[in-house]
């Protein structure tokens, strides 16, 4: 049974990373009475793909709907992290409301301003939650006088700065008007959506729908969600496919209309305008595209996407151990895959590179092409992988201009000083430095990308692992000049073959190891890290030569100290301009491009001059 226009609400749910907007959803499901009392739950139930799992955070935005006092209320949550932005920025026209959820002691952070500019651009009304309110370093009031200020910086209307305010606890299952007085449950939230949260806008005529987010499935094929912007669909319906620019994409029918009930998609026999629904039956059609009656001939107006601002070389693996681990290793393969991703992932741009076996990838960040390398290696793809550089552009009388952002630095009060030299020498300019309580200091950057890159681990090691940092792209400037790269040189094996344990002992006083003894290695590959600035070719398949004399101690197994943990995001960060990261289905290695020690002179001689 559809549920009348006037009993409909279309909300996102927008924060920075780890506010607990997906906690937040979770609670709403189980008090929405959408599962029976003794139905089994998860913990972070819209975090459905694994790497959203093991990571805990969210990499897609999801809809998910739940019935409450006869209304129905359609709820989109999005992902905190910066790098996932273009995933906020194409939902937020398919909702009429946002609820922005701010940490009781952090405050706003740079994600929530990316994200409320865009939601406050589009006209939405904000309905604030103060969430995490049961920690002990909470500061409700200042919290609220920070997020007008933020409101206030961006231009918000005089409406949408008299946004109403509830305190609680996701974790604890309550939200209310005032964090003194715990309430029970969600209610107040609920309400408070019911009647701040404007009925959908629905436009007169024949059906017209904007696609927003694109998924697949074994047996429907292309699934593509948004909202009715007007009219009606039902199954089998012709329909016809505009692209942004008012060309015909296809002409087909909807074999099925799929409306959001809980966590589950169901079909239905017609979906009205105003309500958030899937669409399958498609062949060609993409996010961003227009699905429409035969009859119209002008296409939804797409929101523009902020640009990539980050990219990668992905190539064919081409080492001598290609195609002993991972079942897709040709470059169509690749190609067709990438091209698979930039369909859904508008954030994301893929062209191909001068070399045939190369592609260019372009997207928001490390994080968001590191999410895509390691999806790609789990599916049993083999690739080499360069190291991340900044997309530049050229300003109006062709100076260079570079991607800035702005990075906030959470950071125990002994450790402020380190950060301010490192970041100094990456050319980041200081903007704010304050106390934010407990004995920490939070400092706000601006900062060329080029300079983050590689700088998470540092920033960890520097500080013992008690910083927190937030980057968000904030806008192109004039370029800054050079930056120093990675101050050490690499060990680089000589030979083929496996690692052996007498080799790396010997080897040990010329800097850390990245392989274990019995790993397979070959010419040209990185195995470890050189104490000095130069790279140092090593033997690594030296064995103990045996005599027939023996000693007493002298035949004990050697004791190796343990090698770096190399994961893909360090390593990434850790190559240097002529380095590649081979990723295969079992192992990340590094690696020169140039495998043959002769071609490696010649390649550095001609970047020298």
């Amino acid at each position: 049974m559809s549920t009348p226009i006037e009993k409909m609400r279309n909300i996102a749910i927008i924060a920075h990373v780890d506010h607990g907007k997906t906690t937040l959803v979770d609670e709403l499901l189980k008090q929405s009475g959408t599962f029976r009392e003794n139905e089994k739950t998860a913990e972070r139930m819209m975090d459905s793909n694994d790497l959203e799992k093991e990571r805990g955070i969210t990499i897609l935005a999801k809809t998910t709907s739940v019935e409450w006092n006869g209304h129905r209320i359609n709820i989109v949550d999005t992902p905190g992290h910066a790098d996932f932005g273009g995933e906020v920025e194409r939902i937020l026209h398919m909702v009429d409301g946002a609820i922005v959820l701010v940490d009781a002691a952090e405050g706003p952070m740079p994600q929530t301003k990316f994200v409320v500019s865009k939601a406050l651009k589009v006209g939405l009304k904000p309905i604030v939650a103060v969430n995490k309110i049961d920690k002990p370093e909470r500061r409700p009031d200042e919290v609220i006088n920070e997020v007008f200020d933020l409101f206030a910086n961006l231009d918000a209307t005089d409406e949408q700065l008299d946004f109403p305010i509830l305190y609680g606890s996701a974790k604890q299952g309550w939200m209310g008007s005032n964090y003194e007085s715990p309430t029970e449950n969600m209610d107040s939230l609920f309400q408070l959506v019911v009647d701040h949260v404007p009925v959908p806008k629905v436009e007169e005529g024949p059906f017209r729908f904007l696609a927003t987010t694109i998924s697949s499935d074994p047996f429907l094929g292309r699934i593509l969600t948004g909202r009715v912007a007007s009219g009606t669909i039902k199954p089998n319906q012709t329909i016809k496919v505009l692209n942004r620019e008012g060309e015909l994409v296809e002409q087909t029918r909807v074999s099925k209309v799929l409306a959001f009930r809980g966590l589950e998609r169901v079909p239905v026999e017609e979906a009205q305008a105003g309500d958030i629904v899937s669409l399958a039956g498609t062949t060609k059609a993409n996010v961003a595209d227009t699905f429409c009656d035969p009859s119209v001939s002008e296409p939804i107006e797409a929101q523009p996407i902020d640009p990539p601002t980050i990219s990668m070389t992905f190539r064919v693996n081409d080492s001598p151990l290609a195609g002993t681990e991972g079942t897709k290793v040709t470059s169509r393969m690749i190609w067709d895959r990438l091209l698979k991703e930039a369909e859904g992932n508008v954030a994301l741009k893929v062209e191909r590179a001068s070399d045939a076996e190369a592609f260019t990838v372009s997207g928001r960040g490390e994080l968001q092409l590191a999410v895509l390398i390691e999806t790609m290696r789990r599916e049993g793809f083999e690739l080499g992988v360069s190291r991340p550089q900044v997309v530049m552009q050229e300003g109006e009388n062709g100076e260079k201009l570079e991607p800035i952002e702005e990075v906030v630095i959470d950071v125990d009060d002994e450790h402020s000083g380190i950060v301010v030299q490192k970041l100094s020498e990456r050319k980041a300019d200081m903007l704010d430095m304050r106390p934010s309580g407990s004995g920490r200091t939070r400092m706000i950057f601006h900062a060329p990308t080029r300079g983050l890159i590689g700088y998470q681990g540092e920033l960890l090691s520097d500080t013992r692992g008690t910083a927190i940092m937030n980057r968000v792209f904030h806008e192109y400037a004039p370029h800054k000049g050079r930056i120093q790269g990675r101050h050490t040189g690499v060990l680089i094996a000589m030979e083929q073959g496996e690692a052996v344990a007498f080799a790396l002992w010997n080897l040990e006083d010329r800097g850390p190891m990245m392989i274990h003894p019995g790993d397979k290695v070959y010419g040209g590959m990185i195995i470890g890290e050189h104490t000095r600035d130069n790279d140092l070719e090593v033997n690594v398949l030296k064995g103990k030569k045996l005599t027939n004399m023996r000693a007493s101690g002298s035949d004990e197994a050697v004791r190796l100290t343990p090698p770096l943990q190399m994961t893909l995001e360090k390593s990434l960060a850790y190559i240097a301009d002529d380095e590649l990261v081979e990723v295969t289905p079992e192992n990340i290695r590094l690696r020169k491009i140039y495998l043959d020690p002769h071609e490696r002179k010649r390649a550095a001689k001609k970047s020298d001059a």
